[in-house]
């Protein structure tokens, strides 16, 4: 059986720090295989070849381990190091073995307080046992040893000011360090603080001891109420003043000063009209009295207040039971000579605009609080529309306003008015007046001319008529439409809405120029109206609704004639015509032989021309009164049509009054010369009417020969007779020319040509 060695185990070595033999022995290490050859011992660790390196070494032949230097447990309170036996060619014999140093303890260090100065607060009239402040100290001793087991000690007890209090008033644990209250009167009025001197020291107070020092302040509580110092004040204030300093009353306070124990807080007890105000001015505690609304000297001259303090923080308990300090306030109110006031600014002044001038519009509009003798004047009135009286300071309206004045915003206009007292103080106040519209102007039809289509009264598309009116409302919309009976009995109106209305025939009439007179109406009070004529045309209308030609209405119907029928008939017309001027002529040449000698053809006294006027007669009268010519000079040209519906001559297409341009000969081309007068002389009568006939052909601005003439219904009654008689080819017996006579000088001349004496 084999035997296995076991390793040693060696106990900690203790060494005391601070040994003062050194070197020192401390432990020797033997290997087994000391008996078969040469050992050598090796020390390795922290202490040896690591740090702190040297403070141990070990004999190599012996194994004997010793310290080389003093230990400080303070730093390394222990160490652990292995030793090695070694062969002399460096090889291990065996495992190496574990050394474990232990640093003993000594009581070489004093204990020290934390810091150098403790401060803790405690309240006056703390009672016995209050804990104030708790102070602490260290040691750097082994904590598991008596070194390092620490009491804390009081030494001395010192008031601040000094002497103020003698007998012992704090105590400490010794254990702990807590420090508390011993005794009582702590009155902060008396004492502010105390300075303790404080010691420490270990082995349970046996061993090293430490100094240091707690201050200790004595707090305030509120023990003091607020007093009033003196308990009564005079003041003055000036009337009709607000937000100033009429004066300031004083307290005492034994609190400590700057806290809200020693703040006073004041109140005004029978201030209900809110006048004054009173507030706390922190750097003094003075009570500071103001007037925050205007006083009147009038209303009332002498004021009594009662002013009642008290600290911001609630009192204590420990406070004398004391009632609330109180004082009185006599403020007597200065007078002073006032501006006169107005009753009201901006004075509100509501009025029709068409006011009759001298009308009064507003009175007793300012008094003076001093009751002074005010005088009245108008500063502004950019319309001169206000009279005032300059003592009363009536205000009257000196003419009829304006709604649609520059200086009327809004419909109200502003004047101002200046009041001043017997002293020369004066004031200013606006006058507003408020303009009520008044109904002064009647409605204006408009349009005043437009046309409509001859079956509007079927269709109910006639023209639409409104108003303008320069009123504003309610004198103006709705406006309400009507026809004139007696002047318009084929019209009647429709109204549309509160502005517009339809203006549309009755029946069905005739395409022309028409005049319809409506009556419009406002809205106002009292209600104005207004005539007015409409001139309308009537016309034939397309499928849109707009006016055209008579031949376009015509060709665009299924129901008229045809074109073809209508060229025909036109044809026909021309044909016939031309016979009549060949039969005319004819005739003329036959009887110029009756013509006498020195008198010319339809020559009279004036040497004028006698170019004749074409008449255009509406179908609203006949004869020959009606006098609504249209000069044959004047042209048109279809490119200049008017946009709105005209008037056409029947079956042309051509606009009353216009004459057609030709179409064979050339345009814009100056007419030729035209005879001025006929020849004396009979014989020459044909040469002038050649001489004609070849101008008007040559003249583009004329119809030509072969135009259709239009002839208008004259009406009946006519003074003259037909003239178809002119061209009829009986003998000149059987003709009797005399009543030519009756007609005129030109008459005349032509009846003694045709005279058979």
């Amino acid at each position: 059986m084999v035997r296995v060695k076991r390793d040693w185990i060696i106990p900690p070595i203790r060494v005391l720090e601070n040994s003062k033999q050194v070197p020192e022995n401390l432990v020797q290490i033997k290997s087994d295989k000391i008996f078969t050859g040469e050992v050598i011992y090796k020390l390795e660790g922290p202490g040896v070849d690591q740090d702190p390196k040297n403070l141990f070494e070990i004999d190599d032949k012996t194994g004997v381990i010793r310290s080389k230097r003093p230990l400080d447990r303070e730093k390394y309170n222990s160490f652990t190091l292995k030793a090695f036996a070694l062969s002399p060619s460096g090889e291990r014999l065996e495992n190496p073995t574990t050394i474990e140093i232990v640093v003993l303890d000594q009581n070489d260090n004093r204990p020290a307080f934390t810091q150098s100065q403790f401060v803790g607060t405690v309240s006056e009239f703390s009672v016995p046992g209050t804990s104030v402040m708790s102070v602490s100290a260290t040691d750097a001793d082994d904590p598991m040893t008596e070194n390092a087991y620490l009491s804390y000690f009081i030494i001395s007890q010192e008031s601040i000011p000094a002497n103020a209090v003698t007998k012992t008033m704090f105590g400490i644990n010794n254990e702990t360090g807590a420090i508390y209250t011993r005794d009582v009167g702590l009155d902060r009025e008396v004492v502010k603080g105390f300075r303790l001197k404080l010691q420490v020291a270990d082995m349970g107070g046996m061993g090293l001891t430490g100094e240091g020092e707690a201050i200790i302040h004595v707090s305030d509580i509120n023990n003091h109420a607020p007093q009033f110092s003196p308990a009564s004040y005079s003041m003055t204030a000036v009337e009709n003043r607000q937000d100033y300093e009429i004066g300031r009353v004083n307290v005492t306070d034994r609190d400590d000063r700057g806290t809200g124990n020693w703040e006073a807080k004041y109140v005004i007890s029978n201030d209900l009209s809110g006048n004054f105000a009173i507030t706390t001015d922190p750097a003094t505690n003075q009570g500071v009295l103001t007037v925050v609304k205007p006083l009147d000297y009038e209303a009332k001259s002498v004021y009594s207040l009662i002013l009642a303090v008290e600290n911001f923080n609630t009192l204590s308990n420990k406070a004398p039971n004391l009632p609330v300090s109180t004082a009185k306030v006599l403020v007597t109110v200065v007078n002073e000579n006032e501006a006169p006031h107005f009753r009201e600014d901006p004075i509100q002044i509501v009025v029709p605009e068409s006011v009759v001038p001298g009308t009064l519009l507003k009175s007793n509009i300012a008094f003076d609080p001093d009751n002074s003798v005010l005088r009245y004047e108008i500063t502004r009135d950019p319309e001169r529309w206000l009279d005032i009286n300059r003592d009363t300071g009536d205000i009257m309206a000196k003419r009829t306003f304006n709604m649609r004045s520059p200086h009327v915003k809004n419909r109200i206009y502003n004047a101002v008015v200046k009041v001043t007292d017997a002293d020369g103080v004066s004031t200013t106040g606006t006058v507003a007046i408020t303009l009520k519209e008044t109904n002064d102007f009647p409605p204006q039809l408009f349009p005043l001319s437009g046309s409509v289509c001859r079956d509007a009264g079927r269709t109910n598309s006639g023209l639409v008529v409104t108003a303008v009116d320069e009123d504003l409302p309610p004198h103006a919309a709705p406006f309400s439409f009507e026809t004139v009976d007696y002047l318009s009995v084929n019209w009647t109106v429709i109204q549309l809405n509160y502005t517009h209305a339809l203006l549309l025939p009755l029946v069905e009439l005739e395409v022309g120029e028409y005049v319809v007179t409506l009556m419009v109406s406002d809205s106002g009070s009292p209600t104005l109206s207004a005539y007015a004529q409409v001139n309308v045309t009537v016309c034939l209308c397309d499928s849109f609704g707009d006016c055209k030609s008579e031949v376009g209405a015509i060709l665009g119907s299924s129901v008229g004639i045809s074109f073809i029928a209508l060229i025909i008939i036109m044809a026909s017309i021309a044909l016939l015509l031309l016979l009549l001027l060949l039969a005319v002529a004819i005739t003329t040449c036959g009887r110029r032989h009756h013509i006498k000698k020195g008198t010319g053809l339809l020559v009279g006294e004036s040497e004028d021309d006698i170019r004749d006027n074409v008449l255009n007669y509406d179908e609203q009268g006949g004869g020959e009164e009606d006098e609504n010519a249209f000069n044959i000079d004047m042209l048109w040209n279809p490119h200049d049509a008017p946009s709105t519906p005209v008037s056409y001559y029947p079956g042309s297409g051509v606009p009353r009054g216009k004459q057609p341009l030709r179409k064979d000969a050339p345009q814009n081309l100056p007419s030729p010369t035209y005879p001025q007068r006929p020849p004396a002389d009979p014989t020459d009568i044909e040469d002038y009417i050649n001489d004609g006939l070849e101008a008007a052909d040559n003249d583009p601005n004329v119809p030509p020969y072969d135009t259709a003439l239009i002839y208008d219904y004259e009406g009946e009654g006519s003074l003259a007779g037909s003239l178809s008689s002119i061209a009829s080819g009986s003998s000149d017996g059987d003709q009797d020319y005399d009543y030519l006579s009756d007609w005129g000088p030109r008459f005349k001349k032509l009846a003694n040509m045709y005279d058979p004496r």
